[in-house]
């Protein structure tokens, strides 16, 4: 199958889930701060229960006076899916965004702890972000859109262009490395997104509504997808969605956050067996999950909201 190039123009200031800023110190937030240690403050710390992500006291006031979050406090532990679940303008994407290094906090800290010695800057493909739109490339084919992390670090090679295609085939995209984004739908602009933001094999995976705009049968087979992904690479995942659903179906934790300025007000284990298959949304306790949720959710709505 051939595919024909598009227009050559670029869009201005076009983001990429791989043009985050480099992430921060090791064991320091973006606030610039350190956190406290484990041992600071009794947090179990075995292998399999080691931090990948803190956040203290994180506040976030923009230029314009509106503040946004109203201190957040979350521990993301390693190989969990974690989802931040709340009413819109809760503050949930500008949250992502500071753990990304998009937005600096104005309060508090937000730290990563991969594995990288004090003082040593953690490298930039160990996060990938995957953002509401699929912000891809338009000039560039499906296969340099997913090689975009290895040729911004300049290093790219056979090895790097077969992770390339193995990322491909993960999401169903074999046969498809040299179509451009506008011969796409959109379900699979956003498989592109999300192997682009795999390809580097990152330790936190940030996803920002990729389904929201969606159709109902696409959004269904992509949380499928991911629950397969992360099921066999088991990445840790903070993942911002306003479907009640999508979050128990997907997810180890949910966090709730209150109307803005937003912060946690319910963090709720799911507690459904894994491997997930579609057929648990219809189970007792997936619909006694989602009751639970929902009702946190309902409380966490300011009065007189409608939900």
């Amino acid at each position: 199958m051939k595919f024909a190039a598009p227009s050559r123009s670029r869009p201005r200031n076009s983001p990429s889930s791989a043009t985050l800023p480099p992430p921060p110190l090791a064991g320091e937030g973006w606030g610039g701060g350190k956190l406290p240690t484990a041992t600071d403050t009794g947090l179990a710390t075995t292998a399999s229960e080691a931090p990948v992500l803190t956040i203290a006291g994180v506040g976030k006031r923009f230029a314009s006076g509106l503040q946004a979050l109203g201190g957040v406090d979350l521990t993301v532990r390693r190989g969990e899916f974690v989802s931040l679940l709340g009413p819109s303008g809760c503050g949930k994407s500008t949250l992502l965004r500071i753990v990304a290094g998009l937005s600096q906090p104005s309060t508090g800290n937000c730290a990563l702890h991969l594995d990288t010695a004090p003082g040593q800057r953690v490298a930039s493909g160990r996060v990938g972000f995957v953002f509401q739109d699929a912000t891809l490339m338009p000039w560039s084919t499906v296969l340099n859109n997913v090689l975009l992390p290895f040729r911004i670090a300049r290093h790219l090679g056979a090895a790097e262009r077969e992770r390339a295609a193995a990322a491909l085939r993960s999401v169903s995209l074999a046969g498809f490395e040299n179509a451009y984004p506008h011969q796409l739908s959109g379900g699979m602009r956003m498989r592109v997104s999300i192997a682009r933001a795999l390809v580097t094999e990152p330790d936190l995976l940030l996803l920002d509504e990729p389904f929201a705009a969606l159709d109902e049968i696409t959004r269904l087979a992509l949380n499928d997808d991911l629950l397969r992904l992360w099921e066999t690479r088991r990445p840790t995942v903070l993942f911002v969605t306003h479907s009640v659903f999508e979050s128990v179906y997907l997810s180890t934790r949910i966090a709730v956050m209150a109307a803005r300025p937003g912060r946690i007000v319910a963090d709720l284990p799911v507690d459904l067996p894994h491997p997930r298959e579609r057929a648990i949304r219809t189970a007792p306790d997936y619909v006694a999950a989602c009751e639970q949720v929902s009702a946190a959710l309902g409380a966490a709505m300011p009065q007189g909201a409608t939900r």
